[in-house]
């Protein structure tokens, strides 16, 4: 075959990877995943809203959230970084301790812009493995950062034993302008029986102190859900399809 050949044959094998990596991040679209995969949206029984949390462990919040739910007697779902769990593994035992569900969101909270399955794969099993020795337990729920869930991440998380969840609705609580009014009143139009909420317990990859906001919009969004007649609590109790 003659080097034309060759550039071609190498050109369609990186159209291919490129495509293999990128088409399923597709899933990120809310729409898109709601009607066509309704467990990767966290979609769970109708009488019951999943709360979850992104991002930490962090010294400096996440305990705060721990005694705020408490408070409110809720347990949720925290997907944490595997590096912040390594520098803080106190933190994701007590809430292990607490009742709540600990859950993987990554290694780091990077973007995956070149396809790296073996980095991938890597990432997701060291995370794994962090989580194990911090509360005795492996997490069984995974959630990219972003919500960018590529070819090479959905194939590491199958080969983790991992089940991807993203969310259907979230409160942009992320932001520098972000308030407890502003949190709900994006959370509103998609808080309905089994929606999978997604929210911030640290600020790790957001606004500086953003994470007060959420704090401080927690107990009017519990009771938002109770009074709608919803139960509230982790992904472990959400029912619905397989993986949620």
């Amino acid at each position: 075959m003659g080097r034309g050949g060759v550039a071609r044959r190498t050109s369609v094998a990186a159209g291919v990877l490129a495509a293999t990596h990128v088409v399923p991040a597709a899933t990120w679209l809310p729409g898109l995943r709601r009607r066509v995969l309704p467990a990767l949206a966290g979609i769970g029984r109708a009488d019951h809203v999943a709360l979850t949390f992104d991002d930490g462990p962090d010294p400096h919040s996440t305990p705060r959230f721990l005694d705020a739910l408490d408070e409110l007697s809720v347990r949720a779902t925290f997907f944490v970084l595997g590096a912040r769990v390594d520098g803080h593994p106190e933190i994701v035992r007590e809430a292990a301790l607490r009742g709540h569900e600990i859950a993987l969101h990554g290694w780091t909270h990077n973007r995956p812009w070149l396809p790296a399955p073996a980095r991938d794969l890597a990432d997701l099993t060291r995370a794994v493995r962090a989580i194990r020795e911090a509360c005795g337990t492996a997490p069984v729920r995974y959630r990219p950062p972003y919500g960018i869930l590529t070819g090479g991440r959905w194939a590491a998380a199958a080969r983790a034993g991992l089940t991807p969840v993203l969310w259907s609705a979230w409160g942009r609580d992320w932001t520098a302008d972000a308030t407890p009014a502003s949190v709900l009143a994006a959370l509103r139009p998609d808080l309905r029986g089994g929606a999978t909420v997604l929210l911030h317990d640290s600020d790790h990859a957001s606004a500086p102190g953003s994470w007060r906001t959420t704090l401080a919009v927690l107990p009017a969004l519990v009771a938002a859900c109770r009074e709608a007649g919803l139960t509230v609590g982790p992904l472990a109790e959400h029912g619905g399809g397989p993986g949620v």
